[in-house]
């Protein structure tokens, strides 16, 4: 966990930076679009460093309180950065439409789309190595705050589209439409990190695809007259965990099992890794042992 501090690091220097550039070119323009760009790279910084305190946290080693482990707070960190999102949002929708509503002349054009630009590039090469690197580890922090950048690139794009309007036709309105455009798309990015991280905290299932290939694994590893049911998934941070019913006949010895489930443990293992699973062993020919699980009810036939 401590190897994926190093991206977020960046992040918080790109905030910083940007954050500087983009308020010197709302000072020099007095862009709404500047502005909220401005708000944007201010609220980056504030993700940054919370997605740096939640990896932090998230490192460290399971305890007698937390015997899953700490990364779940990664969740916490994604939901957070989402709200920030929306609010970024909110804000820039309430500052364009009283922009609408009272225009003022927009001055310095030419220098403030430059700089703009700049910290858009520094946002975009920062995004991208995040969203690399938070998908090759499987964390949502980092998936998280490259997202996050990358709704600031697309507002600086529309934020200097707004601008080039503004400098070409005289119309003032262009730059708080542009706002007001990618106020939306910022919304859907805001939201669709509180969806993910919802979904993280209730424990859904993983993929589909993860858990067919769970199923497919298990069922390649089994013995003559053994089988398995009540498979259980989740995610927690970068971690993943399944557990299921390992059925085998009842006067097999306890070594006998074991080792069947060692070898399958090891075979998920390796076809997932990073994915822990337990298996909890039961008689076959025991009534009960088809009964102790209300995912039989509702689990797909094999």
């Amino acid at each position: 966990m401590k190897h994926l501090r190093g991206p977020i690091l960046l992040s918080i220097a790109a905030a910083i930076v940007t954050l500087g550039l983009k308020s010197g070119a709302w000072y020099l323009t007095g862009s709404v679009g500047l502005l909220s760009d401005a708000l944007e790279s201010g609220i980056n910084l504030v993700a940054a460093l919370v997605a740096y305190f939640s990896l932090w946290y998230a490192a460290r080693p399971v305890d007698l309180s937390h015997t899953y482990g700490h990364e779940k707070i990664e969740f916490f960190s994604s939901g957070l950065e989402g709200g920030l999102i929306v609010v970024a949002a909110v804000a820039i929708v309430r500052t364009a439409i009283d922009r609408i509503i009272n225009p003022i002349q927009l001055e310095a054009l030419g220098l403030g789309t430059l700089i703009s630009a700049l910290a858009a590039l520094i946002n975009l090469v920062v995004a991208q190595i995040l969203l690399r690197v938070g998908r090759r580890h499987h964390s949502i922090v980092l998936e998280a705050d490259g997202q996050h950048l990358m709704t600031d690139v697309w507002t600086s794009a529309a934020v200097i589209a707004g601008v080039a309007l503004v400098a070409l036709t005289h119309r003032q309105w262009f730059d708080p439409l542009a706002a007001l455009l990618m106020s939306a798309n910022i919304l859907w990015t805001g939201f669709g990190l509180i969806r993910r991280s919802f979904n993280g905290l209730m424990d859904r299932a993983l993929p589909e695809d993860e858990v067919a290939k769970i199923r497919d694994v298990i069922g390649g590893r089994l013995e003559a007259a053994t089988t398995f049911h009540a498979l259980r998934t989740r995610r927690s941070g970068a971690r993943r965990f399944a557990d299921c019913h390992l059925l085998v006949p009842g006067d097999w010895n306890v070594r006998r099992a074991h080792d069947l489930a060692e070898r399958i443990e090891a075979a998920v293992r390796e076809a997932l890794p990073g994915l822990e699973l337990t298996l909890h062993i039961e008689p076959i020919d025991a009534a009960v042992s088809w009964k102790d699980s209300d995912l039989l009810k509702i689990e797909p036939p094999r």
